[in-house]
């Protein structure tokens, strides 16, 4: 799909960068496929391919600029040392870094969910099955929660309330208390805002679909 130029300009940095880092040892780290230049990281259960040549899913199709920039990111940002497996479930405004981005997380991945489900709890527990959403244990009463394997060693859950006679319904993103050590905020917030897009529309690259 055609991309803004300045999207088109970062494409190119990040391509020059990804060919000048070592796949081989970061694939071994995050536990993810390298096949001679490029490596193969699931994204919400889609096979995307990254090289020095380009980002491409399992149907040869670029993806969007947020996703191309989550998937590189994820490769850069590889720890070098693995963080503790996660313990608690944490809320997005909990990291230190995240107060620049929480409104706009809000605003783009919970929110939408919310407003677009309310009242349809089936359509929505349909929906997340195509993303690969599993049953999930809440950290405490919802109607729905559903843990999404997003990339190799990141998961996130999604806790969903419908509507009742006193409240709408309402949709919190929650993720594990390590997940910084693998993404910046940006990147987090963006797991978030195409979440809810996918959920709602579908997960594919048509004009507009973000």
């Amino acid at each position: 799909m055609k991309q803004a130029p300045v999207f088109d300009e970062i494409y190119r940095q990040y391509l020059a960068d990804v060919s000048a880092i070592d796949l081989k040892g970061i694939g071994n780290s995050l536990g993810i496929k390298v096949d001679g230049d490029g490596a193969t990281i699931p994204f919400y259960g889609i096979a995307h391919r990254v090289s020095g040549m380009g980002v491409m899913d399992e149907k040869g199709k670029r993806p969007i600029h947020a996703v191309s920039v989550i998937l590189f990111k994820y490769l850069f940002l590889c720890p070098g040392q693995a963080p503790p497996v996660a313990g608690e479930w944490v809320k997005y405004h909990s990291f230190p870094d995240a107060a620049p981005y929480k409104q706009g997380f809000r605003n783009t991945a919970e929110q939408p969910i919310s407003k677009a489900f309310s009242g349809k709890l089936d359509d929505l527990k349909r929906a997340c099955t195509v993303l690969g959403g599993q049953p999930g244990e809440a950290p405490y009463s919802c109607d729905l929660a559903i843990r999404f394997p997003v990339l190799p060693k990141v998961s996130l859950l999604m806790v969903f309330n419908d509507q009742d006679e006193e409240f709408p319904a309402e949709c919190s993103i929650l993720f594990e208390e390590h997940a910084d050590a693998y993404l910046d905020m940006e990147c987090l917030a963006m797991l978030g805002m195409v979440l809810a897009t996918w959920l709602k529309n579908g997960p594919d690259y048509r004009d507009g679909n973000i």
